[in-house]
């Protein structure tokens, strides 16, 4: 059964399910035989069967259903009357499709089944005197095997309607199997029965096994084969889902109790008590786990509408478009399954009317004329990720700009600093449109904001990254369930909040000795193996008091493609939480996304992920502008470093000048006449490499990724490359000479070595030439 193919094990379950219905209607019919209502429903069950048999080409079951429906659609039509002998001819030919489908689920085949005496048997039946009475032999059909008269069930020969073999038959002796196997010898069998006789009341397999005779595995195996095997229609059955969905509220109910009864046991202190809650708790996981399952369908189901989708409006837009579906057995909760299918349905759309171009500007671009469009789901991070990927003409950020300008959605002098997504970003907001004209699929600015809004609304998230010329990719980000997580607890203040566990990579404590957070450009970091890792200060985000750097700990996140720290004061323990949803005035806040009922009894509020990450890099840059104030204002004697690796020189780059640390892939270099280049943030940005502009030549480092400064001022951008990022170090302006090297204005002793400082103005220059030509350089102070 499990070599079935999912649409025949559906089938199968389905054909049982028809035929214990027809047999009741069946019943039902010779008790009334002038009910066509009756007739109806046998003939549309008994059509299915044929319909689908057809198109899984199992032929004899085909030919059985198919002179069952004739001589249902001879008494649907009047043309023949219902009588006991046409009963049982009909349950005749429902066994006959039993026994076809029974071949089906064990051998795979249905080659072993007569029909053709069943056929004959129902032909009879329909050639048969109108007038009810009994078929007369001269009646009869020509052919000896055609001649007979219709019978009634217990004048039938055993051999056409089998009957179900006795319990004890079905099940082989497990000494026979051994022996069939090769496992055991027969002599040694017939000991172990003889044992049996004389009074010994162990197993046989106990028995072989005790005298070495035979291997465990080998008794498993037979024990398995000797177990009757549950056919198809028993395996499944049909379950309402509001019971579902009651179950699964009662289940969270329970998990809230288990919750506040083992913290409860756990302050008793009871060891009788402790083992009999972890008890409860691992069988009150196990039977969450059990109804989550229940509620779990592959988003295959969603998207099996979508080829015609595709292709219905590809033909009326007169292009060519290919659907490729990878990841379509992801499975999901089935009330998300229902809140992502008119969202995911907008994207498609939106895909092949705005992302695929016609087959003349895919030919003028040097594409072919059949555009791609990929569904792609599959598992990340305890959520699912739906991806819609167009190789089209991309999403052009200049015209989304514009537009939102046009709108008031944006002033044009934010444009220059924003981030190329925030501006793509802007095609969710309510009623935008870049469409030059509306058309019966889109262009009235009505649908992505909805998509953002019902994505969100069941705790996902909803991202746009493209590429111009290249495609466009829409990022759907969905939890796997609504109901239970699991999840730390923590403290911040006096206040206890809940992380979600799935978005947790590592916790790290920071003593202020071993381990100390540390600050670039006013922003807190902490190195995390080498890498600067940013973080977010809880207390800050929500507005509390700020505490110090010391006794706290940090929770390595991970949301949205990013890597970040979340700073809290205690972390307690991990729990399963019931998420219940937070009335709009809460959910509008943006910092939480449902609360839950603590262990103590107390409700806690379960912070959004991705809204912190989102609003950490708002307050990282606005505090390093801020500090960036400061310090040209006020001067000072002590400067922070970046210190960076080039071939074997240790430079030191102000960081005063940073905007972001950055790693670029190897191959997203390209190369613009004589320089180098990368696409960042909807610009290209000029690179620099340290080691041609200060001579240290050498083996370029191994990696797939390029370590870089990135320095932003007056809407421009430009790239430092190094080799490695050292440390952030402090240097006392007295331990320092100058240099006449060019492309460095000093050495200094920084971590007891001899580090060299950067003139960062002419690397910038190295790298863009005409970066002060439209920009004062007031900000930038040579050290």
């Amino acid at each position: 059964m499990e070599d079935l193919g999912e649409i025949v094990g559906e089938f199968l379950m389905e054909s049982h399910e028809n035929l214990d219905q027809i047999d009741r209607d069946l019943v039902s019919l010779e008790q009334e035989p002038d009910s066509r209502d009756l007739i109806s429903r046998i003939f549309r069950a008994i059509h299915t069967i044929k319909g689908t048999s057809g198109f899984l080409a199992f032929s004899r079951l085909e030919k059985l259903a198919h002179a069952g429906e004739s001589l249902l659609s001879r008494l649907r039509d009047g043309v023949q009357p219902v009588t006991p002998d046409t009963i049982t001819v009909l349950l005749l030919c429902i066994d006959g499709v039993r026994s076809l489908l029974a071949s089906i689920e064990e051998k795979g085949t249905e080659d072993e089944v007569d029909v053709d005496s069943m056929i004959v048997r129902i032909k009879a039946q329909m050639d048969a005197p109108t007038d009810g009475a009994a078929a007369a032999p001269a009646a009869a059909p020509a052919p000896a095997a055609a001649a007979e008269t219709p019978v009634t069930v217990e004048d039938a020969p055993a051999a056409t309607r089998p009957a179900p073999e006795p319990v004890a038959e079905q099940r082989q002796p497990i000494g026979q199997i051994l022996v069939d196997a090769g496992a055991a010898q027969p002599a040694d069998v017939s000991s172990a029965l003889q044992q049996q006789i004389e009074g010994d009341e162990r197993k046989l397999g106990t028995i072989l096994l005790d005298e070495g005779k035979t291997q465990p595995a080998a008794v498993n195996e037979a024990l398995q084969s000797q177990a009757p095997k549950r056919s198809i229609a028993d395996s499944a059955i049909r379950v309402d889902v509001d019971l579902l969905d009651t179950l699964l509220n009662m289940v969270g109910e329970l998990v809230l109790a288990r919750n506040q009864l083992v913290r409860g046991v756990m302050e008793i202190g009871d060891s009788g008590l402790v083992r009999s809650a972890q008890r409860l708790g691992m069988i009150t996981s196990e039977l969450q786990e059990g109804i989550m399952k229940t509620r779990m369908q592959p988003i295959e189901h969603i998207w099996s509408k979508l080829p015609r989708v595709v292709r219905d409006l590809s033909n009326s837009l007169g292009k060519q478009v290919e659907l490729v579906m990878q990841g379509k057995e992801t499975e999901l909760d089935r009330s998300l399954l229902e809140a992502v299918k008119d969202p995911l349905t907008h994207l498609v759309r939106n895909a092949v009317d705005h992302g695929i171009e016609d087959p003349e500007r895919r030919a003028a671009s040097g594409k072919g004329p059949v555009g791609t469009l990929t569904l792609r789901a599959y598992h990340e991070g305890g959520h699912v990720a739906v991806e819609v990927a167009d190789d089209g003409a991309g999403l052009n950020v200049e015209r989304i700009a514009q537009k939102a300008v046009e709108n008031g959605l944006l002033r044009p002098e934010q444009i220059p600093n924003m981030d190329k997504r925030d501006i793509m970003a802007m095609v969710f907001q309510p009623g935008f449109s870049t469409a030059a004209k509306v058309t019966n699929v889109s262009g009235r600015g009505v649908g992505m904001d909805v998509v953002k809004t019902n994505i969100e609304s069941i705790g996902g998230a909803v991202s746009v990254d493209s590429t111009v010329g290249e495609g466009t990719v829409w990022r759907l980000t969905i939890p796997l369930t609504l109901a239970i997580i699991q999840a730390l607890t923590v403290d911040c203040g006096d206040q206890r909040y809940v992380v979600p566990q799935v978005a947790v990579l590592e916790l790290v404590f920071v003593d202020g000795k071993a381990t100390k957070v540390e600050y670039a450009s006013g922003a807190p970091v902490y190195r995390l193996r080498g890498k600067l890792l940013p973080l977010v200060r809880l207390d800050r985000a929500l507005g509390f008091e700020i505490g110090g750097d010391q006794g706290v700990y940090i929770m390595v996140l991970q949301a949205d493609g990013r890597r970040f720290g979340l700073v809290v004061d205690r972390v307690l323990n991990t729990e399963e939480v019931v998420v219940k949803a937070l009335n709009s005035r809460l959910k509008d806040i943006g910092m939480y996304a449902g609360a839950t009922i603590l262990g103590d009894g107390k409700v806690g509020l379960i912070l959004d992920v991705s809204s912190l990450a989102r609003r950490s890099h708002l307050a990282v840059d606005s505090e390093r502008e801020n500090v960036i104030e400061k310090r040209t204002q006020g001067g000072g004697g002590t400067e922070r470093l970046l210190v960076t690796a080039v071939g074997e020189r240790r430079v030191a780059i102000p960081l005063d000048t940073v905007t972001r640390l950055e790693e670029f892939p190897r191959d997203r270099l390209e190369h613009a006449g004589s320089r180098e280049v990368v696409q960042y943030r909807g610009q290209i940005l000029p690179l620099v490499r340290l080691s041609h502009l200060l001579g240290a030549y050498g083996e370029e480092p191994e990696g797939e990724t390029v370590s870089v400064v990135v320095y932003s001022e007056g809407g421009r951008s430009v790239a430092l490359v190094v080799d490695r990022i050292v440390d952030i170090a402090e240097n006392s302006t007295t331990a320092r000479r100058d240099a006449d090297e060019d492309g460095l204005v000093g050495t200094a002793v920084i971590q007891q070595r001899v580090t060299e400082l950067l003139d960062v103005r002419r690397a910038i220059l190295a790298a863009d030439p005409n970066f002060y030509s439209d920009a004062g350089d007031e900000m930038l102070v040579e050290v």
